[in-house]
């Protein structure tokens, strides 16, 4: 079996290989519905499938986990993944395709939760968000290089999922040489905690850290709907999809510049002080593409800066709630960032496709100025608890 560092470079591996997937499928589905003639507000809603499907498994991660170990787990949520792929060139309908977008949910969030958790609770605290810093890199690598896949289209609808479905096996297999490992192996779980039912575990980690969860909350509502509803947005005012499919990226290649520089600043100076930083930088970068979006240029320009500000949003905020939590609540920390990013996920295609259809002579990228405001300010009037992050950890 392979050593620790090795392991830990496998499951980044798998975390690239499915944010190839993720990346791929948001924006080339939305181009493929759109050129259907399937409205808007039914697109962005047919774009929440993914994330109904992380919602639907978050509940019944932890159980599983702490029985059967992470291995199993990251096993069968990346077979779900590349079976719902290879699936979709089978049958072209709404419904039949909206299934396996939940079902990609479900996998996904399996490989997710036990990638993140493994990581997390192995993960030395002075080098921590050095550590998630790269898992989200990975994850914005793969996300970057994604939407390419929709160029494939030229050749056949069928061929960017089949590429996917084979890249993401290939990937998959390296877990073979994994062992296996249990969230108790590195600690002793306190036995209150770990006695306690999993809603309790729930409750009481909201209650610590409710404001680290405002990060994966955002980075979900931008990834959706930069991915699902951007591409239509801009096909109506007149960019080509050739074009398209170069500028979406941009974000999550400005993400792999400054994530990791990020996550060694945070270890520095802290993630509240970050998460400021970035959510006021990306606030007004977004305000400028809303007065620049039909340049091309100006869009290129302002994806990177947008994706090397917010871009790390998802792996500061899992730093920020690892940093707040006991060590035996970080599965449920995990788990709570998930539903956070799924719902972020659900929030963003629908209300981004619902403004288009409301709203057809203003910018969409006022409703992305509007949920960065809304985090921003909960971050500025929220004191840093330290006094409750150190009771629950004594």
């Amino acid at each position: 079996m392979v050593s620790t560092r090795v392991r830990f470079w496998i499951l980044i591996a798998l975390v690239t290989i499915s944010g190839f997937s993720q990346g791929m499928l948001l924006p080339l589905l939305a181009i493929i519905l759109e050129q259907n003639g399937v409205p808007s507000s039914v697109n962005g809603l047919h774009a929440t499938g993914l994330y109904i499907g992380v919602l639907i498994a978050s509940p019944f991660m932890e159980k599983p986990m702490q029985k059967f170990g992470f291995k199993p787990v990251i096993a069968i949520g990346g077979l779900l993944v590349i079976v719902s792929l290879a699936m979709f060139p089978l049958w072209e309908a709404l419904w039949f395709w909206f299934i396996l977008r939940v079902t990609i949910g479900i996998g996904d969030n399996m490989l997710h939760f036990g990638t993140q958790t493994w990581i997390t609770t192995t993960a030395a605290k002075e080098t921590r968000g050095r550590s998630i810093a790269l898992y989200g890199m990975f994850f914005g690598l793969g996300f970057a290089i994604g939407p390419l896949m929709t160029r494939l289209l030229s050749v056949s609808q069928a061929f960017p999922f089949i590429v996917s479905a084979v890249l993401s096996l290939i990937v998959w297999s390296l877990l073979l040489f994994v062992r296996n490992s249990w969230p108790d192996d590195e600690e002793e779980i306190d036995t209150v905690t770990h006695s306690s039912s999993s809603f309790k575990r729930f409750i009481q980690t909201g209650k610590i850290a409710w404001i680290a969860l405002l990060a994966p909350f955002g980075y979900g509502f931008l990834e959706a709907i930069l991915h699902g509803i951007f591409p239509i947005y801009g096909l109506r005012i007149g960019h080509e999809v050739d074009m398209l499919s170069l500028i979406i990226p941009c974000f999550a290649a400005g993400s792999l510049i400054s994530q990791l520089p990020l996550g060694m600043l945070s270890d520095r100076y802290g993630r509240r002080n970050i998460l400021l930083f970035v959510l006021t930088g990306g606030l007004f970068t977004f305000l400028c593409a809303a007065f620049y979006d039909t340049s091309v240029v100006a869009l290129f320009i302002l994806f990177t800066l947008a994706g090397m500000f917010v871009g790390s949003l998802f792996s500061l905020g899992i730093s920020y709630m690892t940093d707040l939590l006991p060590k035996s609540l970080l599965p449920a920390g995990n788990i709570m960032c998930g539903v956070a990013f799924s719902f972020g996920s659900i929030s963003g295609p629908y209300l981004g496709g619902l403004f288009l259809q409301l709203f057809p002579n203003l910018s969409f990228f006022y409703v992305i100025v509007f949920v960065l405001s809304i985090i921003l300010l909960a971050l500025v009037f929220r004191k840093e608890n330290t006094e409750i992050a150190e009771v629950t950890k004594a």
